[in-house]
């Protein structure tokens, strides 16, 4: 256990103050869709809010390494940084939109694009984030990752030692939590700054997705993308002490979604639904939990004084303890020209779409104030579910 105090995790000060003990930032993985997530920090970073708790799983605990990892008037900097780096060399429609408006036949051009950026992230990999493995796993005399994976990640390795000091994300000043599933075991797996160092490796096996990216070896187990088993790390941040906190959920999958009429959409569909990792439902749960406190509180305050004495009930007591939530759910929204494929999808274009997605829907979020307050006491968790659309 690292020795860091609850002072030292609190010690990020808002320059917009808000009365929560904790602001988390919760960060699904989603690939390409993660430009979005960055956006979103822009419009928090922008607004003077300065989350001292990140959570995230994938392309989030990528994200929650740069702004951890960098002085805090860079943070924005840094993500752009990352963004243009594992996006560049993408490609783009040579002569404009204008060619394919004077084409005699209709072609959407988005959706073109989009299958470029996609075979050539297939093909050729992303500078920065990966590169493919020469000969094929399937042909490959070797064993180990060449054998095992489709994919070398050791360019995410350098990107990650050159963008982000992890002196400063291990500093306390900001508590970092990524998931990681053990191969293993099979179980899922949190890497802490309030327990441990975190090293590059922590924040790769975290994004390390199987059967495109290798599984990384941390202390003789290796562990895989967390999204394997729940891709949403809003659990661990619900599950922590019993703090007054204000969180900021960023998802990248949409629960919802219309019915499939091809194959093309069966397969974007799927991935929404199994992905997803049901945010709702762990609010939900917290909602029945807050309930059980209320009334073990109300048990307990008509017990006499000395039986509140008793070792038990003083446990009781502790779980009893109230705690304010405020959760507010951002969804990403897919565009009607992304396809299956919107998770490699790492186009300049693209990206920058997504991220302006992210920072205009906090903006707008942030435009009614009253979804920073508090809940009343009686009621105890409040979410804001935020769609774009609305």
């Amino acid at each position: 256990m690292l020795n860091v105090t609850r002072e030292q995790i609190n010690s990020a000060q808002q320059i917009n103050p808000l009365p929560y003990d904790v602001v988390a930032l919760v960060l699904q993985g989603g690939g390409a869709l993660g430009a979005y997530q960055a956006g979103v920090y822009e419009g928090l970073h922008e607004a003077g809010i300065r989350p001292n708790w990140l959570a995230g799983i994938s392309i989030g605990a990528l994200n929650a390494a740069i702004i951890a990892g960098s002085p805090e008037e860079e943070r924005v900097e840094r993500l752009r940084k990352f963004w243009e780096t594992i996006c560049a060399h993408s490609i783009e429609w040579p002569a404009g939109e204008g060619l394919v408006d004077a084409l005699p036949f209709a072609l959407d051009f988005h959706s073109v694009r989009n299958a470029l950026a996609a075979a050539r992230a297939l093909v050729q990999g992303q500078p920065g984030f990966f590169k493919p493995r020469f000969p094929s796993p399937l042909w490959s005399p070797f064993s180990g990752d060449a054998a095992t994976s489709f994919y070398d990640t050791a360019p995410l390795h350098q990107t990650l030692e050159r963008l982000v000091d992890f002196d400063r994300l291990n500093s306390g000043e900001v508590r970092v939590s990524v998931g990681a599933v053990n191969v293993r075991t099979g179980n899922l797996t949190y890497f802490d700054t309030a327990e441990r160092l975190l090293g590059p490796k922590h924040f790769m096996a975290s994004g390390a997705l199987p059967p495109g990216f290798p599984a990384v070896e941390i202390e003789g187990e290796h562990y895989w993308d967390g999204g394997v088993v729940s891709n949403t790390p809003l659990s661990r941040v619900m599950s922590g002490d019993a703090r007054d906190t204000l969180t900021f959920q960023i998802d990248l999958w949409s629960a919802k979604g219309r019915v499939p009429y091809d194959m093309m959409e069966v397969s974007s569909r799927q991935k929404d639904i199994q992905y997803s990792s049901r945010t709702r439902t762990v609010t939900d749960q917290a909602l029945r939990m807050q309930k059980m406190r209320q009334a073990l509180q109300r048990t307990l305050d008509v017990l006499p004084e000395s039986a509140r004495k008793d070792p038990e009930i003083r446990a009781i007591a502790d779980l009893a303890q109230h705690r304010s939530h405020n959760i507010i759910h951002l969804i990403y929204q897919s565009k009607l020209h992304e396809g299956h494929s919107k998770d490699y999808e790492f186009g300049l274009s693209g990206m920058r779409a997504h991220w302006q997605s992210g920072l205009e829907d906090i903006r707008r979020t942030l435009a009614d104030r009253r979804r920073l307050d508090p809940p009343p006491p009686e009621i105890g968790i409040v979410t804001h579910d935020i769609h774009r659309r609305d």
